[in-house]
């Protein structure tokens, strides 16, 4: 696993090139695959247990190089990447603001945030603060985006009225993103989201296996 200390070029890297934490499951289950896929904003890098260290070297720079190319053509629309720390988060939110409320909505700080499990953002209009559960890292950029721009919203209009939905209806992936998250809300009630086991190649959003 990723995390402890190795020294030499075989080194595995700790972190992405955005700075996102890298973690390596060996699994005696898995003969000749690898699979990569983003858990929780980790990368992770899913291997046989028999592989040798410079097989694991190889591999784990290939299929992050692989997480990245494949971040860049779910976001190319956007002509960025996929903002993961938060300051990247910020200045994507001050993005948002500009093409979709004609920069009205001016945030004082936006960061992801790990202690949000029943919500997905959340927003005080008060303190122009705003707040992204890591959880939606993971999920497309156009899922991101509009979790930003909804929250981003309730800086303009604090409640869901008429006035609040007006702002959003400038975003053409606002249905198909509440209709994304009502089915992941849906899927997590009722236990059916993946486990934390050596099945890896199901166990994130759009896993890359070869």
């Amino acid at each position: 696993m990723a995390g402890s200390s190795r020294s030499g070029p075989a080194a595995i890297p700790l972190t992405t090139a955005d700075g996102a934490p890298v973690e390596v499951r060996r699994s005696a289950r898995r003969r000749r695959t690898v699979a990569a896929f983003w858990e929780n904003g980790t990368a992770v890098v899913a291997i046989p247990a028999s592989f040798s260290r410079a097989q694991e070297h190889e591999w784990v720079h290939r299929m992050l190089e692989k997480l990245r190319l494949q971040g860049e053509r779910g976001t190319r629309g956007a002509g960025r990447r996929r903002p993961r720390s938060d300051a990247a988060l910020a200045a994507h939110a001050a993005e948002l603001s500009a093409k979709y409320f004609g920069g009205r909505a001016v945030p004082t700080s936006v960061r992801w945030v790990g202690n949000q499990n029943s919500r997905w953002g959340s927003a005080t209009p008060s303190e122009g603060t705003i707040r992204l559960s890591d959880k939606l890292q993971p999920m497309p950029q156009w899922v991101i985006d509009y979790v930003l721009l909804h929250e981003l919203a309730h800086l303009l209009v604090a409640g869901h009225d008429a006035a609040f939905w007006r702002l959003l209806e400038a975003y053409p992936d606002t249905a198909r993103a509440k209709a994304f998250l009502e089915g992941v809300s849906f899927a997590t009630s009722r236990g059916l989201t993946p486990g934390d086991d050596d099945d890896v190649d199901a166990g994130g959003t759009d896993p890359l296996t070869v």
